[in-house]
């Protein structure tokens, strides 16, 4: 072991595969052409190029929706292709998404006649990918609801001090990073408690929404026009009484989660200082390099948590395979991962689901990359 992920995987930027262009299905033919036009205009930050893109599509006879779901959704899920594949930079990430919030407000929404009915839509807590759940207030705003659309962050204290205010009939909750989904899962439950129906989305919850039903959530979608479609064809299900996380969740009373995350600074610490100790190439590294390198633990001990809390090792071992794909588009080998899941591990000896959850993660990842020193660290 030579190196360490010294540039950084971050985790702002959310889960995509590398090297697919437009990915998500289009309703619209025509959508696809104008989505490579949006796209050259958000790569190159130009603001006004993309309200003429939006302008046109509309003016071609493409419907608000399609503009904003395989126009403007298009393009944003392809930012976060190029991102992971190290063809954009954050700035770039970050100006292209400012586009995409600038494409949306160009959208007519007409006032109905009669309202559907009033939905809240929020990100939660420390949730800060906005956009989707922008997509979908949108959607939901072009097919005749009434919007409380709260963005990125909302603690759940203000999250229902606002559904006791405005008598949504229901909520939509977004995430897009598994890290949430604890916080989400407190949401849900106290959403429920005042008995308004919850509906969540975006990739924390999984692909098939495994996530969503384990959290006890009373729906699930994989995307914004299917969440519109939900609403539209009926009241979700009547919430539970109220009841708590154990109830969803009873290996939660192992305490593993708790105690991990009660200690994940001290092991980020321990397992940075221990690196310096056996790795003699960190004293090469810059101060910008170590602090990438000491928040790349943080994001494993954070996923580490996340897979803990709903028991799931995929969530872990997605994670760990997804950073690997990442780190090699950037030049780092993707085993310079393995002497931090070690320590780790060396550290949690006596928590038999995390030694579990570490060893899956380091076996799906030399499976995936298939170094020749895969081994444990002496």
């Amino acid at each position: 072991m030579t190196d360490i992920p010294a540039p950084g995987i971050g985790s702002e930027h959310g889960r995509h595969g590398i090297g697919t262009r437009f990915a998500p299905a289009l309703g619209d033919e025509r959508a696809r052409a104008w989505a490579e036009k949006l796209w050259t205009a958000a790569r190159a930050a130009d603001e006004y190029a993309a309200l003429d893109v939006v302008t046109g599509a509309l003016d071609a006879g493409l419907e608000a929706e399609t503009v904003l779901l395989e126009v403007i959704g298009a393009v944003q899920h392809t930012v976060g292709v190029e991102w992971a594949a190290n063809r954009m930079s954050v700035a770039d990430e970050h100006a292209a998404t400012a586009i995409s919030d600038r494409a949306i407000a160009a959208l007519p929404v007409r006032r109905p006649r009669t309202f559907r009915g009033k939905v809240t839509v929020a990100c939660v807590d420390k949730e800060w990918h906005a956009l989707p759940a922008r997509l979908l207030a949108e959607t939901l705003r072009l097919r005749g609801w009434r919007v409380g659309y709260l963005g990125a962050q909302v603690p759940t204290a203000h999250l229902i001090s606002q559904i006791h205010r405005t008598g949504a009939d229901a909520v939509c909750l977004s995430a897009a990073l598994s890290t949430r989904l604890p916080l989400a899962h407190a949401a849900i439950t106290a959403i429920q408690a005042i008995g308004t129906p919850v509906m969540v989305g975006g990739l924390a919850f999984g692909a098939d929404g495994r996530y969503a039903h384990r959290l006890g959530a009373d729906a699930w979608a994989p995307d914004a026009r299917a969440a519109a479609d939900r609403l539209s064809a009926g009241s979700l299900p009547r919430p539970r009484p109220p009841h708590q996380a154990l109830d969803d969740l009873p290996h939660l009373a192992d305490q593993e989660y708790t105690m991990v995350t009660r200690s994940s600074r001290s092991l980020v610490r321990e397992t940075f200082q221990r690196l310096e100790e056996r790795l003699p190439a960190m004293a090469e590294y810059d101060e910008d390099q170590r602090e990438r390198t000491a928040e790349d633990i943080a994001h494993i001990v954070d996923f580490l948590a996340a897979a803990l809390y709903v028991d799931d090792p995929d969530l872990f071992t997605d994670f760990l395979t997804w950073t690997g794909d990442v780190l090699t588009a950037r030049g780092v080998p993707a085993h310079s991962l393995l002497p931090g899941l070690n320590l780790l591990e060396d550290q949690l000896r006596d928590f038999p689901r995390s030694r579990r959850l570490l060893d899956a993660g380091r076996t799906a990842l030399t499976a995936r990359h298939r170094p020749s020193d895969a081994g444990r660290t002496p």
